[in-house]
């Protein structure tokens, strides 16, 4: 039985992932930071492990601070800054189950929760005004976002608006000037879905008045996701006219305008883990690990170990089988995106991992593990030793490992 429902579990998270802070009321359970005031770094510990590339964690559990500039060049100032520690949510869960997971943060360390606003299939799921959610039919109610938001808020727990941008197969289909084209004739298709084209200047006002309406809602954060393009066969994509622009360029200037647009919001983005390995857009997503952030407050490395390759180098450490060691591909993963980070000039946004908790059992035999309890731990220690405190887990099931999280 359970086999077969981790089989379940991991055909969703095939098609789910490749998937902060708030206007904090006063909560007991979050801790602010200081502007005026930065910690020190202590130097992690680690042992090493007779596995080549596997590095065990530390018994300790208190996570080192970096020194972080929290507020940035941004008009949020004045919005309370909190130590997030969530779960990503489905619009589904979070209608249906929201008396569970707010039991959930009450006796645990979880404080956010992030709800999709606008899903992985350009579902609306909220009652959405925007007329060209409702002229296309996207709006498709699955949560009451007035209930839900007054709840969260009502025990202290934050809310943040995950809004999918560019991978919408409703917006493609039925606006199709709209739409990434294919080489060959018709809509560009990659793992069965329509992309829209992230040169379209009118796409990206549709999520931004979708941003917009969210924040008026109440939600104290909005955090984009899929902000890239396509990572298929860039010689079958059409993008028409591109103005000579490359495609993080494009996508660092839809960021800068959600930022024009929202200038008072607290803004995140969700981004591949391997770009803070890679150097540019190696992958051809439009995603730079030193630029996306540039109009971020946060920005959220997809740092599962199952995405990662065998045999991955990760801030010159090898790991030949990463999905088994949750805590070295974590723990190195933010420390090369924080040394790179290190060398931006200016603003430098906050790095807020989300972590594995499902099992990749589609990688093949002696590749993959059950994640469990321990190895979800794991990953969050990797995260405070890394210089780190802030962190969401990812099941697009939404069934936690409960037993990882600390209780209160």
């Amino acid at each position: 039985m359970r086999k077969s429902i981790v089989k379940v579990i991991a055909l969703l998270a095939i098609t789910g992932l490749m998937s902060t802070t708030f206007i904090a009321c006063g909560s007991s359970k979050s801790t602010s930071i200081n502007t005026d005031q930065s910690q020190n770094v202590s130097t992690p510990t680690t042992t090493a492990s007779q596995d080549s590339g596997k590095e065990t964690a530390a018994p300790q559990s208190t996570p080192t601070v970096s020194p972080e500039n929290t507020n940035g060049p941004f008009k949020n100032a004045d919005k309370k800054r909190v130590k997030a520690k969530g779960l990503y949510l489905t619009a589904t869960s979070a209608g249906a189950r929201l008396d569970y997971y707010i039991d959930v943060a009450n006796k645990t360390e979880i404080n956010s929760y992030v709800i999709d606003v606008k899903n992985d299939y350009g579902t609306v799921t909220f009652d959405s005004q925007v007329p060209l959610a409702k002229e296309i039919g996207a709006v498709e109610k699955r949560f009451d976002a007035d209930k839900v938001i007054k709840q969260l808020h009502d025990n202290n727990v934050y809310a943040i608006a995950r809004i999918v941008c560019f991978k919408d197969p409703i917006l493609a289909n039925k606006k199709p000037e709209m739409a990434i084209k294919n080489k060959s004739g018709g809509l560009y298709v990659h793992n069965k879905m329509n992309w829209v084209n992230a040169y379209n200047k009118q796409a990206w006002q549709y999520n931004i008045d979708l941003a917009k309406e969210a924040l008026a809602k109440g939600f104290d954060e909005v955090q984009f996701d899929y902000i890239r393009f396509p990572d298929g066969k860039k010689s079958e994509m059409v993008f028409g006219d591109t103005g000579g622009k490359q495609r993080q360029e494009i996508i660092g200037e839809f960021l800068a305008y959600a930022r024009q647009q929202l200038p008072d919001a607290i803004l995140s983005g969700d981004v591949f883990a391997i770009i803070a390995e890679s150097p540019g857009d190696t992958e051809g997503i439009g995603q730079v690990w030193e630029e996306v952030g540039k109009n971020l407050d946060y920005i959220c490395p997809m740092a599962y170990p199952s995405h990662y390759a065998p045999g991955q180098i990760i801030n010159k450490v090898k790991f030949p089988k990463p999905d088994l060691d949750p805590y070295g591909v974590i723990k190195q993963t933010l420390l090369k995106g924080k040394e790179r980070l290190a060398k931006v000039e200016g603003h430098k946004p906050i790095l807020r991992t989300y972590l594995q908790d499902f099992s990749a059992t589609w990688i093949g035999k002696g590749n993959w593990q059950y994640y469990e309890d321990a190895q979800v731990r794991q990953q969050i220690q990797g995260v405070y030793d890394a210089g780190y405190e802030e962190w969401f887990l990812w099941d697009p099931m939404n069934n936690y490992r409960i037993g990882a999280l600390k209780t209160e």
